[in-house]
């Protein structure tokens, strides 16, 4: 199995970081759970916070990087 699979914080940080980034409400947020919806909500913020910045598109190809590793 892979790493990925199993940690669901990362995934729901990485998957509320592009739902930010690509300028989505924070109440698309699709989880129930209390700590991975906090988790996905903090990659939401970062997220519009790098949109709001001007990270989008080619400028922000360094920073999505890094969000798809973790």
């Amino acid at each position: 199995m892979k790493r990925q699979k199993r940690d669901m914080y990362a995934r729901a940080y990485k998957r509320g970081y592009l739902a930010g980034v690509s300028g989505k409400s924070k109440e698309s947020c699709p989880l129930e759970q209390a700590e991975v919806r906090q988790e996905w909500l903090n990659g939401w913020r970062e997220g519009r916070t790098d949109q709001w910045e001007g990270m989008t598109g080619v400028s922000g190809i360094h920073k999505l990087a890094n969000v798809t590793t973790a």
